[in-house]
């Protein structure tokens, strides 16, 4: 057995090094949300995508590194708000930034629904700056900086991060320490930004803000118009024949720049939409990119 003993420490390395826990987002009852059962299920399809749906227990799960480097990220799962694409998307992503010495918490995030639900616009936003609040507050337990935190999202995801990152301002959930809810920096990977009908994702714009929003619904959502001078520098990651169109990206960016606010991106020729941490149609891995900008943060 001695023999082998380097052997199977260097299969068991990855799980040495990365740990992971699952905690609640909320100490006590679930803001905003009705008396109702928890029928949230999980299956992994056959395309091996991991998927979560029916979300209303809202989680957040750590996956801290051996060496951290202080930089946090918050990760938000694609999936139209109406799923969860919960591997590719989120635990995969996670353990790979725990590897790169980056603290990651994946965002299992409430699904809109006016059954489980007051007032389904701002679950999904409660979430997330819940999900900030609590790193930031317990950065010292997690071997955070706290003026290091950020947070990403894929597709509708990255609409949640957006959001998050451009509407810190407008809190809606108790915040009785007064913590900053504003994230450090942005990283949008295909994301969906505007509900503008012409660009946006009917089916994100239909699940958060219903069948028939109202024009002032639609510009608040549509964060694009929601950059300010105070935007956290922000990546974005996009592929030109996304079905989820490159303008969303655009339009961001567009607004990143009249306000002087630092990006970077990846863009790609192709590669759709959906592809997580690797788009087979090019060499280029944007996380190694990602890893460089965040470096110079």
């Amino acid at each position: 057995m001695t023999k082998f003993a380097p052997f199977l420490v260097f299969l068991l390395l990855p799980f040495l090094v990365i740990s992971q826990t699952e905690i609640p987002l909320y100490n006590g009852p679930v803001p905003n949300s009705k008396d109702v059962p928890n029928e949230e299920t999980s299956e992994v399809r056959p395309d091996g995508i991991l998927v979560i749906s029916k979300v209303s227990v809202p989680t957040l799960t750590v996956y801290q590194a051996e060496k951290p480097n202080g930089k946090a990220i918050i990760i938000c799962p694609g999936g139209g708000y109406w799923i969860l694409a919960a591997g590719h998307e989120g635990h995969d992503v996670a353990k790979e930034f725990a590897k790169r010495g980056v603290t990651a918490f994946v965002l299992k995030y409430r699904l809109p629904n006016g059954a489980t639900m007051v007032d389904k616009s701002i679950g999904p936003l409660q979430d997330a700056q819940r999900a900030i609040q609590m790193v930031r507050e317990n950065a010292d337990k997690w071997n955070v900086d706290p003026q290091q935190i950020g947070i990403m999202g894929f597709s509708a995801g990255g609409h949640l991060a957006s959001t998050a990152g451009t509407q810190f301002h407008r809190e809606v959930i108790d915040n009785p320490n007064k913590t900053s809810l504003r994230p450090d920096f942005l990283v949008l990977i295909y994301p969906v930004i505007t509900f503008d009908p012409v660009v946006g994702h009917s089916g994100s714009s239909k699940n958060l803000i219903g069948e028939r929003p109202s024009q002032g619904m639609i510009n608040l959502y549509s964060n694009d118009k929601q950059v300010t001078a105070e935007t956290p520098p922000s990546y974005l990651v996009h592929s030109k024949d996304d079905p989820v169109k490159i303008e969303n990206t655009y339009l961001f960016i567009e607004a990143l720049k009249q306000h002087g606010v630092p990006y970077g991106t990846t863009i790609y020729e192709s590669g759709g939409h959906g592809y997580g941490m690797v788009n087979k149609t090019s060499e280029v891995r944007w996380m190694d990119e990602l890893e460089k900008w965040m470096g110079a943060l």
